[in-house]
């Protein structure tokens, strides 16, 4: 098999995308979050703890190390939405977009990585979305049952293959952390 077949500059050799600034919806003295690395595991969510854009079903919410992430800008800003959840979601008390969710439980599967949602950037390259997650959950924020089966096909239409939980990658990955902790 020949293995030096160009087939497309970007393709053969894609850019390297290394983060980017995350501003919160603020006009004077926005939170901003730099972001040193690209995302993973973008994807539509449909919980009802993930901030969303007015008029939205769904928030877009990828994942990048803690250590890519850190506020730069009006850091006092920030608070904890639900100190109880196990995602730390640190939202702009002003104007309450979520800038970023860490989880400080060591134990938890995904402990070190946090939760951004890149369309609070300007820069372009960020991760695709991936898949849909906990999709069902938008009933309980007010979305009709009925329309459920015209919602799972235009996110299927959209390549968003729709799941009431997480990824089969993302929940092989908490079933191996599990059986590692055993």
């Amino acid at each position: 098999m020949q293995t030096n077949i160009q087939i497309h500059p970007a393709i053969d050799n894609p850019a390297q995308f290394n983060g980017g600034e995350l501003r919160c919806q603020c006009q004077r003295n926005p939170v901003v979050v730099k972001v040193t690395a690209q995302t993973a595991h973008n994807h539509a969510c449909g919980c009802s703890k993930c901030w969303k854009p007015e008029g939205a079903l769904f928030s877009m919410v990828a994942v990048v190390g803690r250590d890519h992430v850190s506020v730069t800008e009006n850091a006092d800003k920030l608070v904890i939405v639900d100190e109880k959840a196990a995602i730390q979601r640190h939202a702009c008390k002003v104007c309450g977009v979520h800038m970023y969710g860490r989880i400080e439980n060591q134990g938890h599967p995904f402990y070190g990585l946090d939760f951004i949602h890149t369309e609070l950037s300007k820069e372009t390259g960020w991760s695709k979305p991936e898949f849909a997650a906990f999709v069902s959950s938008i009933i309980e924020t007010g979305t009709d049952p009925e329309d459920m089966p015209a919602i799972r096909a235009r996110l299927v239409d959209l390549g968003l293959e729709p799941y009431d939980c997480l990824s089969p990658a993302l929940m092989d990955a908490i079933a191996t952390h599990t059986a590692a902790q055993k």
